[in-house]
């Protein structure tokens, strides 16, 4: 059975009669595409090859939260069920400055209007296939280091790509980190905002769609546009983001320190084949030694 004639058989189990599935290319999660219903409509849909109670339950329940706390736009979602998950249909965007501007917006007020008092959320997330530490923690370095970085650490694959002296580097790193990032409260982040995230309404307004959501600093989002590939119109996004919200200087500094995350869950997830591992190097680089063990 192809994974189109899978998607259709879980939809119909569920009550939607589907008659055309156009594969989406790109996840590694879930096998996903738009789908034409026997009514001519249009939804897109994701499906499990085995049932996990959590993945899209947490996707759904991040996509209101962002809808209904932080006020983006995300599609509706129709369906969440540990095997299939159900969303309106969302369309390209287009990446000219006035599309990146509107973004910053969003993005902008989402930051600063959703705040909370603790770093985290009400429940564990996820980080493509990957569990997603959430526990709340009123101390914001605290959560950068264990529940984004130094979680990382005991994933098999993250463990087998660096030495004893890395390990030791990475932790240093973490130790520095309130001298390395300003403490300021968390705001409500879409935690995995990188452009293949971004989509568009039938009319053209930003939409956000496959999120990591917790109460965060806001360089967690930032650091994944920026340090990922993106168009150079998404120049126009940092320029009005920054005027809006008046961020701390030096944030352009930060963002390869946050974007260790995500660099050690493309190596958990076994996807290293652009240089993540060696991204890591370079930016614990400062903090390591050769001749003893880790210290703050």
């Amino acid at each position: 059975m192809s994974d189109e004639e899978i998607l259709i058989k879980r939809l119909k189990e569920s009550g939607y009669a589907a008659r055309e599935v156009r594969k989406a290319t790109g996840g590694v999660v879930a096998i996903a595409g738009l789908v034409t219903l026997e009514d001519d409509s249009q939804i897109f849909a994701k499906t499990l090859l085995e049932p996990d109670r959590d993945i899209f339950p947490v996707e759904a329940a991040g996509l209101t939260e962002l809808r209904e706390t932080g006020g983006v736009i995300t599609p509706e979602v129709l369906c969440a069920s540990p095997r299939l998950l159900v969303l309106e249909k969302m369309w390209p965007r287009r990446d000219d400055e006035r599309f990146w501007e509107r973004l910053a917006h969003a993005v902008a007020a989402l930051h600063t209007s959703a705040t909370a008092e603790r770093f985290g959320w009400h429940r564990p997330g996820r980080l493509g296939r990957l569990c997603q530490e959430n526990t709340w923690d009123s101390d914001g370095h605290a959560f950068l280091a264990e529940r984004r970085i130094l979680r990382w650490l005991s994933e098999p694959l993250v463990e087998a790509a660096f030495d004893a002296a890395e390990r030791q580097a990475l932790e240093r790193l973490c130790a520095a980190l309130p001298e390395l990032v300003p403490d300021r409260p968390p705001c409500l982040t879409h935690g995995d905002l990188w452009q293949e995230n971004i989509v568009a309404t039938a009319d053209g307004a930003p939409a956000l769609i496959d999120p990591a959501v917790s109460y965060n600093w806001p360089e967690i989002d930032l650091s994944m546009l920026w340090c990922s590939p993106r168009p150079p119109a998404s120049d126009r996004f940092f320029a009005v983001y920054e005027e809006i919200t008046g961020i701390e200087g030096g944030w352009r500094d930060r963002m390869k320190l946050f974007h260790l995350r995500e660099l050690l869950s493309v190596i958990a997830h076994g996807d290293d084949d652009w240089g993540a591992a060696e991204a890591v190097r370079e930016v614990i680089a400062p903090f390591r030694r050769d001749d003893g063990p880790a210290t703050a």
